[in-house]
């Protein structure tokens, strides 16, 4: 019999740090984190459990991936940059804080408009942290089509996120002194 409450408390930051760095907003984290775990729970009558971690960090980013693809068709703006992304902690003064607030904007939108599939793999690797073979055994996929669909991921954001790219101080110089 699975001990809910112990895997609840071992494992709920976990779930509770992917939803909430994916959406920014308390609202939808504490949704996403339920749908977490009742998701979970259908999973682990269906067969057994062998990575909690895994699992659950899978469904987390898949629930969060949803809400954030609904919430980006309905409208909201994104405005605040997540306590859970270290971005703005490395920014050195007021404006780039600024720019990495927008970066993580950009970013959110983006994997709102991508492949869904290349957006959870994405967001596994790049923010989660997993590697391959994880990847690949929580989604049922092989480990090559994990790295040609991550490649693909990563493609389709640098094109989306093209019109962000960040210019030098002396470019933005440049273009302001110009007439």
């Amino acid at each position: 019999m699975t001990d809910w409450s112990r895997i609840v408390q071992e494992y709920g930051p976990i779930v509770r740090r992917t939803v909430y760095r994916l959406l920014n907003d308390e609202a939808d984290a504490s949704d996403c984190f339920q749908d977490t775990f009742v998701a979970a729970l259908k999973v682990s009558r269906a067969q057994p459990v062998r990575n909690w971690p895994g699992l659950l960090k899978r469904l987390a980013t898949a629930r969060a991936l949803d809400r954030l693809r609904h919430r980006c068709k309905e409208g909201p703006q994104i405005s605040q940059l997540p306590d859970g992304l270290d971005v703005a902690s490395k920014a050195v003064g007021p404006r780039q804080v600024a720019e990495s607030a927008e970066l993580a904007d950009w970013l959110r939108r983006a994997l709102a408009e991508i492949d869904a599939r290349q957006a959870e793999i994405f967001c596994l690797s790049c923010l989660e942290e997993l590697d391959y073979r994880h990847i690949a055994e929580q989604l049922g996929i092989t480990v090559s089509n994990v790295g040609v669909l991550l490649n693909r991921a990563k493609a389709s954001l640098r094109e989306r996120l093209r019109a962000f790219a960040p210019t030098t101080s002396a470019e933005r110089c440049r273009r302001e002194v110009r007439p």
